[in-house]
């Protein structure tokens, strides 16, 4: 059901680069207003529930302080063998990444949560993609890490960046794994809020019809 009572602006509730970027380059306007929580995986909490849930605090957080706001909060999460990969802790748990999904398959999850306090809008949704990277040497490792583009990176590369060069194959989304599904968020917000939202907030050239 589409809500009567439409937000003004978009927040991204992230200090993302990549984030920004994506969310740029469909011509939105938006601000940012990064959320600060506690980021810590709960006793027997599963990994999608956590990100959702992680995603959920950083939107409700925000969209406390902006009640008019449209408020986007994300949180992104790579598995494998059921294993959560952050951020690296520094040099040596990035090359350590790098080696366990190396020449494997991987899982990235990509929670993110739009909440609207004035309109009652509080919606979550997880997509999964899975990558696969092809084999790397110790020295390939290294030499990337080295670059520093993996060491704020969830698994430990980008695969908008120097990373894709490891990619092998992705099945599904691949702004999932960047950091945002674009795709299904467009679809939610035209859901929650129809299909000109976007548009009213959109700069010449983005997704005006």
């Amino acid at each position: 059901m589409i809500s009567s009572h439409r937000p003004s602006r978009l927040v991204l509730a992230s200090a993302s680069p990549r984030r920004s970027a994506m969310l740029g380059d469909l011509g939105l306007r938006f601000e940012i207003h990064p959320a600060h929580i506690d980021e810590s995986l709960l006793p027997d909490e599963a990994p999608e529930a956590h990100a959702e849930r992680l995603a959920r605090a950083k939107a409700v957080t925000i969209a406390k302080e902006h009640p008019d706001a449209l408020v986007l909060g994300v949180d992104t999460i790579v598995l494998i063998d059921g294993r959560v990969l952050g951020k690296p802790k520094d040099v040596p748990d990035a090359e350590a990444m790098l080696a366990t999904i190396a020449g494997r398959t991987h899982t990235v999850c990509t929670a993110y949560a739009i909440t609207a306090v004035d309109a009652g809008i509080e919606h979550v949704r997880l997509v999964k993609s899975r990558v696969t990277l092809r084999e790397l040497s110790p020295e390939r490792i290294a030499k990337y890490v080295a670059t520093g583009e993996p060491m704020d990176k969830a698994g430990s590369y980008a695969i908008q960046g120097l990373g894709a060069a490891f990619v092998r194959a992705v099945e599904g989304s691949y702004t999932c794994v960047v950091g945002l599904p674009l795709c299904e968020f467009c679809e939610d917000v035209e859901s929650l809020l129809g299909e000109d939202w976007l548009a009213s907030i959109t700069d010449a050239g983005g997704l005006r019809p």
